[in-house]
């Protein structure tokens, strides 16, 4: 661990813990940065609560209607006040030509907030995230979260929420 790493777990009961805590993010965001510039990984596995997740904060940074799960189009764009947002799946990706074929190399090198649902499928293509989610869902389907912050905008980020263990 480096000096700017920051490393906070929670657990979440229920689906008014995970709003809750999707709002604490969505403040940190907006306060930390006037416009959003952040990438977070969301590890966890099939049915953990990624998208959920999402898709409260989402909502919390703004985003009005439906919030669609991109498992089939790799990528859905949004944009709010703060900036424009970036929701990734990698569930289906494959071939890390497709990465230079849709232009994620220019999303990734501009501002905004990105949001990458199964890291591990574009191993070596995804800059260093901010933050690091991991969602894990316990035998009494609470689910367990794991913050890994990996750069100082991520260790900022996470020192604004005051989560309870």
């Amino acid at each position: 661990m480096n000096n700017s790493t920051i490393v906070k777990t929670l657990l979440l009961p229920n689906e008014q813990a995970t709003v809750g805590f999707a709002q604490q993010l969505a403040v940190s965001l907006i306060h930390v940065q006037k416009e959003l510039n952040t990438c977070i990984t969301l590890d966890g596995e099939l049915g953990a609560g990624k998208t959920t997740f999402v898709r409260h904060l989402l909502h919390a940074l703004g985003v009005a209607g439906r919030v669609k799960s991109p498992t089939y189009a790799v990528v859905e764009p949004y944009e709010v006040h703060a900036g424009h947002i970036w929701h990734f799946d990698f569930y289906r990706f494959t071939d890390p030509q497709e990465w230079e074929d849709a232009g994620f190399r220019d999303i990734f090198a501009s501002v905004g907030l990105k949001l990458c649902e199964w890291p591990s499928h574009a191993q070596g293509m995804l800059p260093k995230p901010d933050i690091a989610m991991r969602i894990s869902v316990g035998s009494d389907d609470q689910r367990h979260v794991g913050l890994e912050s990996h750069t100082a905008v991520g260790a900022e980020l996470l020192s604004h929420l005051e989560l309870q263990p």
